[in-house]
């Protein structure tokens, strides 16, 4: 990669990686220590955990080990992790700092309320909104007090961003979603843009099976590139953060090499109309 470090700059100030590795189901100290060591190798520089992922602390060690032996300091690498459906309301205080503790790495980049809902509550439970809020307010102080960067959600809808943004103190910095060519996220998107909110996605290839989609097969074909490529750099040539997730040190590295090429435009309106 001829830059290892692409990024975008946040409403915090702060820059986070257009790349990061996402670590969902990653499991087990040594598979997660040698995929963080083949991120490292092959530039990446954000990492993104979750508490209902049951890996931060394994996250947070193999960073610990492996940041010196690249030549790495703490501030070098940008770390993201969310606070479980289980912990949202009274309960969001204890998650935040379990979460602190599990990675041990001193303060997270970027912490996020996973899910709008809480665990346990029915969908039009009208607690859930209390806990949204009771949940953001104390990220709010995790964030004035310096031991989260920036603050944001994941997997909101349209509804849950404007009653968020009605109410906030501390504006949230990304919103992480569902996003690949057959899920363009139009009104989110567009949303995010108004408010300056970045938009981040996951599952970019669309849980495998855009995999073998005809047109994805085609383009690759065509730029003498993976299937997965293709379908992450059409994200991040629309400077969308982008998290592909693997065990498999080979392929986080050949994930990681989305930055020597370019989809022509009209490739990326050919991908975006998959939607």
């Amino acid at each position: 990669m001829t830059d290892p470090q692409p990024s975008v700059l946040l409403n915090t100030g702060t820059r986070m990686p257009l790349l990061g590795l996402g670590t969902f189901r990653l499991q087990g100290q040594e598979d997660t220590y040698n995929a963080v060591d083949a991120a490292l190798t092959a530039g990446y520089r954000a990492f993104d955990t979750a508490a209902v992922y049951r890996n931060e602390a394994h996250v947070g060690h193999a960073l610990r080990c492996l940041l010196p032996k690249h030549g790495l300091s703490r501030e070098d690498v940008f770390i993201t992790s969310k606070l479980g459906p289980k912990d949202q309301g009274t309960k969001a205080r204890d998650g935040c700092l379990r979460s602190l503790d599990q990675l041990g790495l001193g303060y997270i980049d970027l912490y996020l309320i996973h899910w709008p809902g809480t665990q346990g509550l029915q969908v039009g439970d009208k607690q859930n909104p209390e806990n949204r809020d009771e949940s953001w307010t104390v990220l709010e102080e995790f964030y004035s007090e310096g031991k989260f960067r920036a603050i944001g959600v994941s997997n909101y809808t349209v509804a849950h961003m404007q009653e968020l943004l009605k109410s906030c103190k501390v504006p949230p910095a990304v919103l992480q979603v569902e996003f690949h060519p057959k899920l363009v996220q139009k009104d989110l998107r567009t949303l995010c843009k108004e408010r300056g909110v970045c938009f981040q996605a996951y599952s970019s290839l669309g849980t495998g099976l855009l995999l073998s989609d005809h047109v994805i097969l085609d383009l690759a074909k065509e730029y003498g590139r993976t299937p997965a490529q293709v379908l992450l750099r059409w994200a991040v040539q629309q400077n969308i953060p982008v998290l592909p997730k693997s065990c498999q040190p080979d392929r986080v590295e050949e994930n990681g090499r989305l930055f020597d090429f370019e989809i022509s435009k009209k490739d990326m309106e050919r991908l975006s109309a998959l939607d």
